[in-house]
């Protein structure tokens, strides 16, 4: 949600944010709808003032004996003209609640310029991909192994659902617990086990309703599955003030995620790169203010770090305007090396919110003992998605006869098993 008093001084730094997102000029809409919700505002309460005086004089009216009719009628207008202004005043301000809460995020100052991920800039590369005579890409290896079934997923829950059997399930699960103890023991994370399915509050207030509500999946109960545990996170704060002495906060969780993949017809269609029901690893991340830029970049490097111990050669790139997701100021993706593919691969996301989040969620932070309130800053950020670091594992540490080499960091949670192999 934006600040609609910045707006009021500034449109045309608004409406320039706008523009770097690829979008038309919307000050004037919204600052149409202001004027005539504060005219309402303005006229409304003027008819109650009068109202109140009126009714008043028609208590001293009576009393005297005199008529009060005339004040009866302006008192009978004056509550029909009421009702009309309510209602003036409720669908104004309906309407530019709506309008603000479509529209994305303003990028930071830094944030690279371009009209989609083509625009994107480098920051680093870490590692060296293997040098692989033949690279098979993870479902070869995973259909050769024996423990990576998608007729079965498909035969149970349709397309973009996969069975994983023994230790590359195991493996998996490997993956999300080493994580896990990495940002909680190490990078100072809370961790949190929060629900799976949040109300339409809590969606909102990350900003995943209203306009992305066909990226996720509804129950019949009216519960939306949660996408990234992002959401049940971050709302944690939701209507809440914080001492700003105890920011910043640091959550993490481990948790499945759900995704309808609305936009991906055609992508990624085999394997498990793109899926219905995911594990991942989130960070979240609630701060002052001035602490939001420099938690930007600590929560990125420790998603990295994850890369560093697996051993996994990655890039990392800051976004340009046109390929952000709509919360983020500014977001850093990591991308890791998939040798079947022969590319870099998103495998973490991470973003700083500023206040648009918190607007959303009326979350505050204040010194202790000071009466004024001002939003915090939020932050989110894969760390990171645990089937795909799966895939990177497999694909990197394949060897010519199809097993796996385990990498060192995850034995201690295999039993000390330190390759995957057919017959294991």
């Amino acid at each position: 949600m934006h600040d609609l008093r910045l707006i009021r001084d500034n449109p045309e730094a608004f409406d320039r944010g706008l523009a770097r997102r690829g979008l038309s000029a919307m000050s004037g809409e919204i600052l149409d709808l202001d004027a005539r919700r504060r005219a309402a505002q303005t006229a409304l309460q003027e008819m109650q003032a009068r109202r109140n005086e009126a009714s008043k004089e028609i208590g001293k009216a009576k009393r005297e004996g005199r008529g009060a009719q005339d004040l009866m009628a302006e008192v009978a207008g004056l509550k029909e003209g009421i009702q009309q202004t309510e209602e003036e005043e409720r669908e104004t301000g309906a309407a530019l609640e709506t309008l603000l809460a479509s529209l994305p995020n303003i990028p930071a100052d830094d944030v690279p310029d371009g009209p989609d991920e083509s625009g994107n800039v480098e920051l680093r590369r870490v590692g060296e991909p293997p040098r692989l005579n033949t690279a098979l890409e993870h479902f070869e290896l995973g259909e050769k192994l024996g423990m990576m079934d998608f007729a079965a997923g498909a035969k149970l829950s349709g397309a973009r659902f996969t069975v994983l059997r023994g230790k590359l399930a195991r493996l998996e699960r490997a993956i999300g617990q080493f994580m896990l103890d990495l940002h909680v023991t190490e990078h100072g994370y809370t961790e949190v086990m929060p629900p799976l399915m949040v109300r339409d509050e809590a969606a909102f207030g990350t900003g995943q309703l209203p306009k992305f509500a066909e990226d996720l999946f509804r129950t019949t109960s009216g519960h939306w599955l949660i996408p990234t545990a992002e959401v049940p996170l971050t709302n944690l704060v939701a209507d809440r003030i914080l001492d700003l002495e105890d920011l910043p906060l640091r959550m993490a969780a481990l948790t499945p995620c759900f995704r309808s993949e609305a936009g991906a017809a055609g992508k990624d269609t085999r394997g498990m790169i793109r899926q219905h029901q995911f594990w991942k690893v989130e960070m979240v991340s609630v701060t002052g203010p001035d602490q939001s830029n420099a938690e930007h970049e600590r929560m990125t490097q420790c998603a990295e770090t994850v890369l560093q111990r697996l051993e996994l050669p990655y890039r990392t790139i800051a976004l340009c305007t046109g390929d952000m997701g709509f919360s983020a100021a500014r977001t850093y993706d990591i991308e890791v090396w998939l040798p079947g593919q022969n590319a870099y691969r998103e495998i973490s996301s991470c973003s700083t919110c500023g206040d648009f989040q918190a607007r959303r969620m009326k979350a505050r932070c204040r010194p202790r003992g000071d009466k004024n309130t001002q939003f915090v800053h939020t932050l989110n950020g894969s760390g990171v998605a645990v089937g795909r670091c799966l895939i990177a594992v497999m694909e990197n540490f394949q060897q010519p006869d199809g097993s796996i080499i385990v990498p060192e960091a995850l034995r201690p949670y295999m039993g000390g098993l330190d390759r995957i192999a057919a017959d294991a």
